[in-house]
């Protein structure tokens, strides 16, 4: 049987001797024996014990609550053993998913390096109008549903927006180039399905609600230009698609 003196354990368990001697005194883990000059001698058998102590010392048990359950005569190392391993493979799951975490938060921080300002929600229009269009938002649709709906625009961080504003931009380049079709073709509608999901994005958007954005299209002078230097007409040709799609009941007829 190999024995090992204090300091080969110590070194073994990457440990201090001083522990080891801390744990002979509170009787937490006796020697095997001792050698003719009195120096501590320890088997295999104390090796699977300090193995044990060190598991439960992981676990942030105190010492005292690891001498009760050692010395405990119904204490079994297998069972032991399975627990520890049982331990390990949950917390191997828990830091497998703060790592998942961390990840996600460090790529969402990449992408919102340079967080979205409030003149990059509101391109398009000066300052003012920006300021005013808001305001006309939230005593339409309220506080609280305006700032959910800026917040998942921020969220998409700039690499997100900007793709955003790319689909916004193809829609309305498309739907200029149909302006003249009837707002009831199946080509003219299948765009507006596309325009009403963009819409989505920001917020939910009803049937009513809809409606009501085609009909801001016409009414507001701002939303008017805006569309009209795409193409004059764009604007109103919008408002009617909008009318069509929503008659069907969101849907594109075919």
């Amino acid at each position: 049987m190999k024995v090992y003196s204090v300091r080969e354990l110590s070194k073994l368990a990457k440990i201090s001797v001083r522990t080891l001697h801390h744990y002979d005194d509170i009787g937490l883990l006796k020697p095997a024996k001792r050698s003719e000059k009195g120096y501590r001698l320890y088997h295999q058998e104390q090796l699977l014990l300090l193995q044990q102590i060190l598991f439960y010392r992981e676990m942030a048990i105190p010492l005292k609550e690891i001498a009760q359950i050692i010395n405990d005569p119904d204490f079994d190392v297998l069972k032991a053993l399975e627990f520890h391993k049982g331990e390990i493979a949950r917390q191997i799951q828990r830091w497998e998913q703060l790592l998942v975490t961390i990840d996600k938060t460090m790529l969402e921080l990449k992408n919102n390096k340079a967080m979205i300002n409030d003149e990059a929600l509101y391109r398009g229009f000066k300052p003012e109008e920006a300021k005013q269009v808001r305001q006309e938002a939230i005593d339409k649709w309220g506080e609280e549903e305006m700032e959910n709906a800026e917040q998942r625009i921020r969220e998409k961080g700039n690499t997100g927006w900007k793709n955003h504003q790319e689909n916004d931009e193809e829609i309305n380049q498309l739907l200029a180039s149909m302006v003249g079709f009837k707002p009831d073709d199946v080509r003219v509608q299948k765009v507006i399905l596309r325009h009403f999901k963009q819409m989505n994005l920001y917020y939910e958007v009803s049937k009513e609600r809809y409606r009501g954005l085609g009909k801001l299209y016409v009414e507001d002078e701002r939303f008017t230009q805006y569309y009209e230097k795409y193409k004059e007409g764009l604007a109103r040709f919008i408002q009617q698609a909008i009318e069509v799609f929503c008659d069907n009941d969101l849907k594109v007829i075919t």
